[in-house]
């Protein structure tokens, strides 16, 4: 039977900022978002992954959350550039939404607020913006 490890393995995983920014009482109006996606590579090899999260609720508060994980990549010599590229970019962006998308709805779920669930969404359309 074959190895069928990823050659990506995340490493660490922190939460760079959580910020929940009260402006208002409870409304009807949409939470308007924009997501960043940073890619740094450090000294070591390590990939440094970080996603940030800047939404906007009218009159009713305003959330940031910046997520990074540091991300290896096994046997990269033997892999061609591309191929390490569409690992980092999107098999370690879809690793970390999953963290991202459950503390948004952790720190939506407060009082006199809706909690947010974000809906899934295809990441390689989002990258290729």
């Amino acid at each position: 039977m074959g190895n069928f490890n990823s050659s990506l393995t995340l490493q660490k995983m922190v939460f760079d900022r959580i910020e929940f920014d009260r402006k208002g009482f409870k409304n009807t109006k949409e939470l308007k978002f924009e997501l960043q996606v940073q890619i740094g590579l450090g000294e070591d090899s390590t990939y440094k992954v970080t996603l940030v999260l800047n939404g906007t609720k009218q009159d009713e508060y305003n959330i940031v959350i910046s997520l990074s994980g540091f991300f290896k990549v096994e046997g990269q010599e033997e892999l061609e550039d591309k191929m390490v590229q569409d690992l980092i970019n999107k098999n370690a962006v879809a690793i970390l939404m999953p963290y991202l998308r459950s503390e948004l709805t952790l720190l939506t779920a407060q009082p006199d607020t809706d909690s947010v669930v974000l809906p899934p969404f295809n990441i390689n359309k989002m990258l290729e913006k």
